[in-house]
């Protein structure tokens, strides 16, 4: 009987993380969903997984975690699913250094750094698979969201060139591209956005009210919003595939995006997604 399946996925807490744990438990994978806080953690253990700290801006936490999933998995990971990512919504004229940096620590930094320390073990073992979960803001870009862009922007170009430079390896690297997914993103903006942005003083001060509309009121799934499932299923498919694709989109609004890209002028596609 072949060893049981294993996968590392990040950003457990909630949303997408959060069903890609279960989906790929109940489908025989050992999963060791990670989270920021002990107390998630706590929470998924009680569920019935394997679950502990790790977060992508403290570099020790991110070892740490690795190490534990070596030392549960007999040194063997059959793949890392990096998924954990936060949003700092603003104007880019309002983005301070330190906020854009907090930003790209989790969001690019922190999957780098665990994904070079994955690459030595799957290289050993002779296979592996890194799925980098990027977004439909990887490919385009929306007004009010400068950093997280930026962030996936950098995330789907260290990611491409990872794929290329790994393809003399048995290690396959896929990105998933995500659309509006039913998640807590938009809750968990809000603590970035009042620490890093002074709307008051900006000068774009009363544009900020349709901003504050969107992220302090609740005003229910987005009109393409699909359920966090919609990912999973890709993602099971990008981990058991023979031959899994190098992206994966979810959403219509993914698939628009990606061809509204490459047919579209820069000043038409500007107009479109100032629209949005």
């Amino acid at each position: 009987m072949p060893p049981q399946k294993t996968v590392l996925i990040t950003g457990c807490s909630s949303g997408i993380g959060y069903d890609a744990a279960h989906f790929l438990s109940a489908r025989g994978w050992r999963v060791f969903a990670t989270c920021r806080q002990d107390s998630d953690c706590a929470r998924l253990r009680d569920e019935g997984l394997d679950s502990f700290v790790l977060d992508y801006a403290d570099p020790d936490s991110i070892t740490t975690a690795l190490a534990e999933v070596l030392q549960r998995s007999n040194g063997r990971l059959d793949a890392l699913y990096n998924n954990g990512a936060f949003a700092c919504p603003g104007a880019t004229e309002d983005l301070p250094r330190e906020g854009l940096r907090a930003v790209f620590e989790t969001n690019v930094f922190g999957y780098h750094d665990l994904t070079r320390q994955v690459i030595p073990i799957m290289r050993a073992q002779g296979f592996g698979r890194i799925v980098n979960c990027s977004s439909v803001l990887g490919l385009v870009a929306m007004k009010w969201r400068g950093a997280y862009v930026a962030s996936k922007f950098a995330l789907e170009g260290l990611t491409d060139v990872l794929r290329i430079e790994m393809s003399d390896t048995p290690i396959k690297v896929i990105l998933i591209e995500p659309g509006p997914i039913t998640s807590k993103i938009r809750q968990n903006a809000i603590g970035p956005f009042e620490k890093w942005i002074d709307w008051r003083n900006s000068a774009r001060a009363q544009q900020y009210e349709t901003l504050h509309e969107r992220l302090y009121r609740d005003t229910g799934p987005d009109r393409f919003e699909l359920p966090a499932r919609a990912v999973s299923k890709k993602l099971a498919h990008a981990l058991e595939a023979p031959n899994p694709k190098a992206r994966y989109f979810v959403t219509t609004p993914t698939y628009l995006m990606n061809v509204a890209r490459r047919i579209l002028t820069t000043n038409a596609l500007d107009w479109l997604l100032k629209k949005s």
